[in-house]
């Protein structure tokens, strides 16, 4: 007996922390702490033939109105070169924000991240590199705590600043869909180590 109640109270310790997690993660998306900082990061999300997916050009259209309000002066675009690409995320976004008037030369690309903890690495060293003391990140609202946890992990001091126009967050269905699996995304990537 006293065995199933120790079993039933870590049951129940389970679902709080996983209910917790996920009401972590839907209040954390929910706020955008933008402020100004050394670089506006932007996380990679699929690209077509060289265009930027919806969910892309909604993160990257976001940190163009951030960049127009000078909040940085620096974009660093993630995201490696997926499975039958021919050019990396990074690239395609650094194109993108070329053509809608950003100089080429304050657009950074970190191409070799295939998962957020690879791309948040890779943005550390390129800050290092550069002297960006901090930096905005931007993505889907269900992404943020990750990022932001992540971005510790690596020592970047991280602002978040959501997208809200990503055809995710306009999508009340598509959005509880992305929470609820980032809820099981969420604890692995804090324990992911790197190959």
């Amino acid at each position: 007996m006293r065995f199933l109640r120790w079993i039933l109270i870590g049951m129940a310790v389970c679902v709080a922390g996983w209910l917790a997690t996920l009401g972590a993660i839907y209040l954390f998306g929910r706020r955008d702490t933008a402020r100004p900082a050394g670089a506006i990061v932007v996380l990679g999300a699929a690209q077509y033939d060289g265009k930027p997916s919806p969910v892309l050009k909604a993160r990257l259209d976001h940190a163009l109105a951030l960049y127009r309000r000078g909040v940085a002066d620096t974009l660093i675009m993630t995201g490696g070169t997926g499975t039958g690409d021919t050019v990396s995320e990074a690239v395609v976004s650094k194109r993108y924000v070329v053509k809608q008037g950003v100089p080429e030369g304050v657009v950074l690309t970190e191409r070799a991240g295939m998962t957020s903890l690879q791309s948040m690495r890779g943005v550390s060293t390129i800050m290092e590199r550069h002297g960006l003391g901090s930096a905005v990140l931007v993505s889907d609202p269900f992404h943020m705590l990750r990022l932001r946890l992540l971005a510790i992990r690596v020592g970047i001091r991280a602002y978040t600043s959501p997208t809200r126009t990503s055809p995710i967050s306009r999508n009340p269905a598509q959005e509880r869909r992305h929470v609820l699996r980032e809820s099981f995304s969420l604890p692995l990537a804090l324990i992911e180590r790197e190959p």
